[in-house]
């Protein structure tokens, strides 16, 4: 069967290891959307442009540490792959390339990001973004997904620091505001992905992962979509209630949020075979929107 590698099939693959290969290993999509966040989070730290330094090296070195923690995550997680319809084909899994390689590699570049992070921006967003990545590749892949059906509740935390990590790289200080937007990615974080969990229940029961449709039933996990998207509709209005955004992001979250339900309502009460994966797509259309709304918000108070 393809999901499985043979004995000699690695040696063979190996030597056809591209740079595409290793790119996949770093989540380009995944990391892209944190970097969004953390964009958005040094916007919002000052009313004014934004310096350069910290800013570029910024990016840079989140980007590389959470890429890092997604090639140790491909290694840590390939006998798991290599059971999934959706992930047999990534590199490690398939063979192409040796976990030994992957882990130098994931080595480098959290060592780059660090060291750019400490250097050109400041300790406490080098500190803040390394732990990031041993939450989400050590505490989450190594031992939450594999212990909890609340692993994505608890590791969510790691995935949601971006924001936080941009607004101490401009200004060096944990702020509350910061604290506010990793809250709702926090939130975010469970009906995002039990969606996805629900439109893949075999693959994670096949795999003996216990994500919550497998350990607590997919009619459950529909449920707890529906009342995590109520919660994250409430917390998205609190950046409008303690005056950190104005009217725009008022607007906007509404609808995105408005949005959210609509399909977490669809998939408890009048689901097809397409609508957990649906509400799964939108889940990532609503951060990303809701994080440019915040954005224009921002520049437009600002403008007035």
């Amino acid at each position: 069967m393809a999901k499985s590698v043979s004995a000699t099939q690695p040696h063979q693959s190996l030597s056809r290891a591209s740079w595409r290969d290793y790119y996949e290993m770093t989540k380009p999509n995944v990391v892209l959307l944190l970097l969004l966040t953390a964009l958005v989070g040094m916007c919002l730290s000052t009313p004014g442009w934004l310096p350069w330094q910290p800013l570029v090296a910024g990016l840079m070195g989140i980007g590389a540490l959470s890429s890092a923690a997604a090639v140790i995550n491909h290694v840590m997680d390939r006998r798991i792959d290599a059971q999934m319809a959706r992930t047999f084909n990534r590199p490690v899994p398939k063979g192409k390339v040796s976990p030994r390689r992957a882990l130098i590699f994931a080595g480098l570049l959290a060592a780059a990001g660090y060291l750019v992070l400490e250097i050109w921006v400041n300790r406490l967003t080098a500190l803040l973004t390394l732990a990031s990545l041993v939450g989400y590749a050590m505490v989450y892949t190594m031992y939450l997904k594999r212990a909890t059906p609340q692993n994505i509740v608890i590791g969510g935390l790691a995935g949601a620091a971006p924001p936080l990590l941009g607004w101490t790289a401009i200004t060096g200080e944990v702020h509350p505001y910061a604290l506010l937007l990793v809250l709702i990615i926090f939130i975010w974080t469970p009906p995002h992905f039990w969606a996805l969990a629900i439109h893949r229940e075999k693959d994670y029961a096949r795999a003996q992962v216990p994500m919550l449709p497998v350990t607590h039933g997919v009619a459950f996990t529909k449920t707890s979509v529906l009342l995590y998207t109520i919660l994250l509709a409430i917390v998205c209005l609190m950046p409008y209630l303690v005056g950190m955004t104005g009217v725009i992001y008022f607007i906007g979250s509404s609808l995105l949020n408005v949005g959210f339900l609509y399909y977490a309502l669809k998939l408890k009460f009048n689901a097809d075979e397409h609508t957990a994966m649906q509400t799964f797509r939108f889940s990532i259309l609503h951060l990303m929107v809701l994080f440019l709304v915040l954005l224009v918000d921002h520049y437009f108070k600002i403008t007035l």
